[in-house]
């Protein structure tokens, strides 16, 4: 072998020892990340179930009167979204607003309402559904209550700035989100709450909204997402196994102490001695 050739071979040798560790070092880190991942999805599932059960105990709790304006800035999502509350008091039927909607009754819209308690407050109210064709405020008279009325629903938080891909105009009165403070502002009403209820099922009767569609689901799929992020890590060990760890299990070729090197070297003599005893060279 010559000079050349042993030197190129031990470039070779680093350059693809150099490979191998940046390979080891960059499947450990997708080994961890994909970990991670899988730790992180059975921590969002116990998050989800705790969600799930918090909010069933909210709707199947006795209803409560609604927050008092005291509280109001207080009220989230995470502490009151769903809650079985109760509400008296006046709709303001001249104040409604209507928002698309897309439910198990078909496509159509919520009738937003304000409802006036005796303290002057308002919160506005999901009264329920009305196809396309109950749009006109006109086709309902039968169905709008006068009076004072007692309303029961559940309570929800505001959607600001409008639903999927589509915004709020109020300018032109289309809405795809109820969107609390926007619609208050659009209707010129004062001291509103910042939520509102949707109403339970009542009674129908002169083309009234249908109420009691609030559809609650939670969707949890963290079982099935981290079971896959974790048997991707336990299929990239395998690969780590067989691509590094095989040669441990290979059977290696015993070393003879000898290099044959060919014939008609300017050194070559029948068998060298001294350092380079062990080196077996063809006379030439």
């Amino acid at each position: 072998m010559t000079e050349t050739g042993t030197v190129t071979s031990k470039a070779n040798g680093r350059d693809a020892a150099h490979s191998s560790s940046w390979l080891t070092v960059l499947s450990l880190t997708a080994f961890a990340l994909l970990i991670a991942l899988g730790v992180w999805q059975v921590e969002r599932r116990a998050w989800k179930l705790a969600l799930i059960d918090r909010v069933e105990q909210r709707v199947h709790a006795p209803a409560q009167p609604i927050p008092s304006p005291a509280t109001w800035p207080t009220v989230s999502a995470a502490n009151d979204e769903y809650r079985h509350v109760s509400v008296t008091g006046r709709f303001l039927h001249d104040r409604e607003t209507l928002v698309q909607a897309v439910t198990e009754e078909g496509p159509g819209y919520w009738v937003l309402t304000p409802l006036q308690s005796s303290d002057g407050t308002l919160v506005l109210v999901n009264r329920g559904y009305v196809p396309s064709d109950r749009r006109d405020a006109s086709t309902r008279r039968d169905g709008n209550p006068q009076g004072q009325v007692e309303i029961t629903g559940l309570l929800r938080v505001t959607e600001p700035k409008g639903g999927f891909l589509r915004t709020n105009v109020p300018e032109h009165n289309r809405w795809y989100s109820r969107d609390v403070a926007a619609i208050a502002a659009a209707r010129g009403l004062d001291h509103v709450a910042p939520f509102f209820i949707d109403a339970g099922a009542r009674s129908q009767s002169g083309g009234g909204p249908i109420g009691g569609l609030t559809v609650i689901s939670f969707p949890n799929n963290h079982l099935i997402y981290a079971l896959t992020w974790f048997a991707l890590a336990f299929m990239l060990t395998g690969r780590l196994i067989v691509t590094f760890g095989g040669g441990l299990f290979r059977r290696k070729e015993p070393w003879s102490g000898f290099v044959h090197e060919a014939a008609g070297g300017p050194d070559a003599v029948a068998r060298r001695t001294g350092s380079d005893a062990g080196t077996i060279v063809e006379p030439t």
